[in-house]
């Protein structure tokens, strides 16, 4: 497939056959770890990033080596980002150095910004609003399981956050169902909701959404969640008491089939939003989901820079 794409800020931009592209792209990078390996020779990709990491980190690093390329590791808090310089500046700074940047930072308007103002390659690696580079993984994950079509059920619990917006636009995006179970306090934004109720109608899927656990992830293939207070906010015991009753734990997972696969991003708070005993249980997944993320960032690299 001929790429048409200069940056990966959102999935919003990406259709479903570049997607499912992109799938299968990741399943034979991970079949044949040597493919590719010249790609990215003689250039230098740059991860700046204002948040802790370490899957997305590792695997960009890991990847970028891997396609012959140089990584070039940047804490933000040491740019002169921090001492006033324009995002815009910077961006055009970063042009003449650089073959492309991945980005970890707070506001999506950071990385549209610095796409905006580069003639660079802008990769999106987490932002408040959306995490797409996580979804394309967990996509090629539940695909390795035969899972990803019409029939599979799939859930996600707890508090809806960057993650869950990506996963709306990702499902949406492949016509295939979503739920969503969570505190009514905490549901997904409208703005985020309205464009992906669009999508879905679009490609003949839904998206439900229920303040109900139990309801949630009734006959449920795959229950996913994440952590409770994302990074960069503050501790809530309020919110907290609110999504105690949507931990995945082995009760909430015996309303969902006996099989059901469990899922998350990782990093965990073990006790708060799973349990060891579900994350570390025959069902779980969350290492092949992790370890994928190194396929998926290496098949996304091969889509943008062939």
């Amino acid at each position: 497939m001929k790429n048409k794409q200069k940056d990966f800020l959102t999935l919003k931009d990406y259709s479903r056959e570049e997607i499912l592209y992109m799938i299968a792209l990741a399943a034979k990078i991970k079949k044949d770890k040597k493919l590719y390996s010249d790609l990215l020779k003689s250039k230098s990709i740059a991860l700046l990033f204002d948040k802790h990491s370490t899957r997305t980190r590792l695997s960009f690093e890991a990847g970028i080596e891997q396609l012959g390329g140089n990584c070039i590791y940047i804490d933000a808090s040491t740019l002169q980002l921090k001492r006033g310089e324009t995002v815009q500046d910077s961006a055009k700074v970063f042009s003449g150095y650089l073959d492309g940047l991945v980005i970890r930072t707070f506001k999506q308007e950071t990385v549209e910004v610095f796409a905006k103002n580069s003639t660079i390659t802008v990769i999106n690696g987490l932002t408040d609003l959306y995490h797409p580079c996580q979804i394309l993984s967990d996509l090629f994950t539940i695909q390795e399981l035969g899972m990803l079509d019409k029939n599979l059920k799939f859930t996600y619990v707890g508090d809806c956050n960057n993650v869950s917006n990506s996963l709306m636009i990702g499902f949406a995006k492949l016509g295939i169902d979503m739920t969503i179970g969570c505190p009514k306090v905490y549901k997904p934004s409208e703005d985020i909701m309205e464009y992906a109720m669009h999508l879905a109608k679009e490609s003949e899927s839904s998206i439900n959404i229920t303040d109900d656990p139990i309801k949630a992830v009734e006959n449920a293939d795959i229950i996913y969640t994440d952590v409770w207070i994302s990074m960069g906010d503050e501790d809530s015991e309020e919110k907290t008491k609110a999504l105690t009753q949507f931990q995945v734990n082995s009760k909430l997972a015996h309303y969902a089939k006996p099989d059901v696969k469990i899922m998350h991003c990782l990093p965990a708070h073990r006790g708060q939003e799973i349990t060891s005993e579900v994350m570390d249980g025959e069902n779980s997944i969350v290492w092949q989901q992790a370890e994928n993320r190194l396929y998926a960032q290496k098949a996304l690299l091969v889509y943008l820079y062939s």
